[in-house]
């Protein structure tokens, strides 16, 4: 069989949406990138393979930012009818245009050759090209759920759940066991404009009455349903039983849009089964031990770590093992803050020294992993991982090094790049901080508060009805590299403006947020004190915008023209870098 071997800087494994952004961040900061994913397709458990929608952080502006919000907005504008296919095209486009990042696609993680406590390598089967590649690299990152590195590693973990006294968290058992949180395969379902028959396969199941599926809905005429309580396998080997679980799982789907078409009244009449998963999604396996690991009183005092560098905000959302089988609620949430913090110290390997991890195998117990695990904020957890092997590999540093030596760095660094972390502000660029600042209505300054959000009673932005301006002074000729943008993409808006289990006939088509600025201009004012247009951008769709410029100015004047709706806007950076 063929052999490629490939020597970078950082090598990821897994592809979705924790591995993706941690090797999309490493790449633009300058990091040589391979990706090890063992799928055709990026985006893990949000991929046409599986379909489970991208969830995140509760309440008021506190959705998630950086790439995730890139891939979201992308998806908004190219995708109006939410079809998992450009879906997928989205994922894979924004990484293919990373120069510094290497797609190893259908290639699946097999072996690891260690020196000592460092991997020195990794090595992948592709089956599609029958081709075996090896992977040098000074740092690597386990972004597959499984944690495939640990086994091949020796790196320390962690499968099911913690005894309630270990670490006195009061949602665990009162004995440590090997359960977890099981697996599901999805389905989804078109309405129609006329009657649809289903024949359920001999082979599945059937569910005859309504009390098959207590407190587990499956009204169709509910937008929020996706039919995620369709789990088993909490109770097996969540790893090495997938595939007979997976048989099981297929039995079920088939059997459960067999209740729904053939079993009572449920308004499906014109309702056609389009698509059922193969491939089940998981939720929890092995979770890796860090430096530090995160708990449930953690998450229930906030997670206000100095070395925070990602957040989550969802609820502690534990699915009882048994799933299906267990004849009560599927899940218990309990309550969790939003946002609680989530530091540095869980993201790498206690004793591998240059292992990374990412999604939700970092160093959690059971009940923190519980809120940790969704995919939004595995998606910001990636990208901090990514940013941190950036700075590593700048600075030769392992990543323990780089939490005692260079925390600061990856914390601007993610700020700049647009991921919020709560409690902490952005250093903004000296060269706009010196200038005059003027407006033609509004509070100027709200540009430069260093948070791009509404947060802490302030709303952070300068508003303005379109047309409007807002214009940096230089008391002297200032070289300025570029300009740094941040624009409204309604941080509020519902988490179902996106990809869906139930396309209704009357579904509204997706597109970017009303509030988004489509179109500006930006003008610089040359040294001989005239000026000149150096942007004019009609079509804009993204949050974060920078606009290059490597020229020295004595001014600079931002005008927003257009919106995606609303008549007057907010602009949460405009700031000279």
């Amino acid at each position: 069989m063929r052999q490629v071997t490939h020597t970078v800087d950082f090598c990821v494994v897994g592809g979705g949406l924790a591995g993706a952004c941690a090797a999309i961040a490493a790449a633009r900061h300058g990091a040589r990138v391979v990706l090890m994913q063992d799928r055709p397709v990026l985006g893990g458990n949000a991929s046409s393979e599986i379909r489970m929608w991208v969830r995140g952080a509760h309440g008021a502006h506190q959705r998630e930012t950086g790439i995730i919000e890139e891939i979201e907005l992308e998806n908004l504008y190219r995708n109006p009818g939410a079809n998992y296919s450009i879906w997928d095209s989205v994922l894979y486009g924004i990484a293919r245009a990373e120069k510094n990042l290497t797609l190893l696609l259908n290639c699946t993680c097999c072996e690891a050759a260690m020196q000592g406590s460092r991997i020195q390598s990794i090595k992948g089967w592709q089956l599609t090209s029958e081709t075996w590649h090896t992977v040098h690299a000074a740092l690597f990152a386990d972004c597959s759920g499984d944690s495939i590195l640990a086994p091949l590693t020796g790196a320390e973990y962690r499968l099911g759940r913690e005894a309630r006294d270990e670490f006195d968290e009061s949602i665990e058992p009162q004995a440590a066991d090997k359960k977890t949180m099981g697996l599901t395969c999805l389905l989804q379902a078109r309405e129609t404009d006329r009657p649809q028959r289903f024949v359920p396969p001999a082979w599945a199941h059937t569910y005859a009455t309504e009390e098959q599926f207590p407190q587990r809905g499956h009204d169709l005429r509910q937008w929020e349903t996706n039919f995620w309580w369709m789990e088993l396998g909490g109770e097996h080997d969540s790893i090495h039983d997938t595939e007979a679980l997976r048989d099981e799982l297929l039995k079920t789907a088939f059997g459960v849009w067999d209740h729904i078409k053939n079993h009572g009244d449920h308004a499906a009449e014109n309702w056609a089964l389009e698509w059922i998963g193969f491939l089940p999604g998981k939720r929890e396996s092995r979770r890796y031990v860090g430096d530090y690991m995160v708990t449930q009183n953690d998450v229930c005092r906030v997670g206000k770590f100095d070395d925070l560098v990602a957040y989550g905000g969802w609820s502690m959302d534990d699915h009882h093992p048994a799933g299906l089988m267990h004849p009560g609620a599927p899940t218990i949430f309990h309550p969790a803050p939003a946002p609680f913090g989530l530091p540095y110290r869980a993201l790498y390997s206690k004793n591998i020294e240059n292992l990374y991890f990412a999604g939700r195998n970092i160093s959690l117990t059971h009940a923190a992993m519980s809120a940790a695990r969704v995919m939004a904020t595995c998606a910001i957890v990636g990208q901090a991982v990514g940013t941190a092997a950036a700075v590593a590999v700048r600075h030769g540093l392992s990543p323990r090094g780089v939490g005692q030596h260079r925390l600061r760095d990856v914390q601007q660094a993610l700020m700049d790049d647009d991921c919020y972390l709560p409690w902490q502000v952005r250093a903004v660029a000296p060269s706009a901080t010196v200038a005059q600042l003027a407006a033609s209505e509004g509070n100027p300054d709200m540009l430069r508060t260093g948070v791009d959000r509404p947060a802490a009673d302030l709303g952070n932005a300068w508003t303005t009805a379109l047309g409007g301006w807002v214009e940096y002074a230089f008391a002297h000729a200032t070289q300025v590299r570029g300009v740094r943008l941040v624009f409204d993409s309604d941080l509020n808006r519902s988490r179902r403006q996106g990809m869906t289990a139930l396309y209704h006939r009357d579904m509204p088509q997706l597109a970017p947020p009303p509030t988004l600025v489509k179109a500006f201009t930006l003008d610089a004012r040359q040294p001989d004190g005239t000026w000149r247009r150096i942007a004019t951008v009609e079509n804009n769709y993204q949050r974060l915008v920078r606009v290059p410029l490597h020229a020295p100015v004595t001014g600079l004047r931002f005008s927003p023209t257009a919106s995606w709706g609303c008549p007057q806007v907010n602009v949460f950076g405009c700031e000279p870098y």
